[in-house]
Formats: C-alpha cells, structure tokens, sequence
C-alpha cells in the first residue's frame, strides 16, 4: 500500500468520537507592519495604504482540523521547533481529546513531526503517554495536498490573513475569531 492509499483509507473510516480522525499542518506567517498609519474610508473614497510596509518576525501557525467533526484548532507560536509541536500535540491530545482512546494523525513527513519529538522535549512517561494515544499517517512526499489542514490553512489564510499583521498578539486574536467562528458554524472543509 502506498502513502497515498493509506491517508485515503484512514480518510474512509467512520466517525468514531473515541478515535477521531485528525489532520495537522503548521505554516509560517511574515509580520508585517505599517510605516504609516492607513487613512480610513470615506464616503466614495477608499481605505488608503501605503505602498511602504516593515518587515517584522515570522510567526508559525499550528492547525490540527478534525473533518468530519467540523473542528479545527489553531495555536501560534513564535518558532516551529521540536518542543514547539510536542506542544501542540500535547495541547490537541490533553485539551481537545482527552476522552479519545487513540487519535489518528494524519501530517506530513516534516523533521520535527516526529514521536521522537515528545520524547526530546518532555518527561519520559509524559512523552509515553502521549504516542500511546497516537496512530500517525504520513501524507507521502509532495503529496501534501492530501492533507485537510493543508487546505484549511489555506482558507484561513484567504479568510482571515487576506491583510497585513504586524505582531504576534494581533495575529493570534485573529486567528483565535477565525477559528470560533468556523467551529461555531461546524464549516465544512
């Protein structure tokens, strides 16, 4: 069976509460901030921005989404390191799953998406506890767009990033509406 065939069939499993189907993805985001402050619409006159912006950090976006569930999780972080997605697993696990007997994850092959991850940035039995509950897919190479969060992060990105952000706080308050808004609606992907 290929990669391909595999995330396809997990993709086929019913709705299970117990054990969810999860897709997660991560993508980073360019801050990036006025120089001057844009003048407000008016009647018959549009919002204008200027051409002159500053470059600030990259923030990384973290995005687990159940699909048959209608559930996405978001969470911002400020690097996309080892410790950095052990925690959103832990998050997504403890947080959001912590009724399910098993998750399966569906992701890509990314250095950092790894079990070994857990285990390089928590405790041993924490880490233990946490890939126990852990069945992962890996979408094959340049086969990313098997992934459901791939796409979601691509509506978020259309929906909500459509625009300039210049700091960590305003993007996670955005992301933070965007995602209570689609889960609020259970949208579908």
């Amino acid at each position: 069976m290929t990669f391909m065939e595999d995330v396809l069939d997990t993709y086929s499993r019913p709705y299970d509460p117990l054990v969810p189907v999860v897709c997660m993805d991560e993508s980073n985001w360019q801050l990036v901030g006025e120089v001057r402050e844009p003048i407000p619409c008016g009647i018959g006159r549009p919002l204008r921005i200027d051409d002159e912006y500053v470059r600030d950090n990259v923030g990384n976006i973290f995005m687990a989404v159940e699909p048959l569930a209608g559930k996405r999780f978001v969470s911002i972080t400020e690097r996309r390191t080892c410790a950095d997605w052990a925690s959103f697993i832990k998050m997504v696990l403890d947080d959001h799953y912590p009724d399910a007997s098993m998750v399966v994850l569906v992701m890509d092959n990314l250095n950092t998406n790894a079990l070994v991850s857990l285990y390089k940035s928590m405790e041993k039995e924490d880490a233990r506890r946490l890939a126990r509950r852990l069945e992962i897919h890996y979408t094959p190479k340049h086969g990313n767009w098997l992934n459901m969060a791939e796409i979601e992060l691509s509506v978020l990105k259309s929906q909500c990033l459509d625009r300039r952000i210049g700091d960590m706080d305003t993007l996670g308050r955005e992301v933070q509406a965007w995602q209570d808004d689609r889960n609020n609606r259970i949208a579908p992907i």
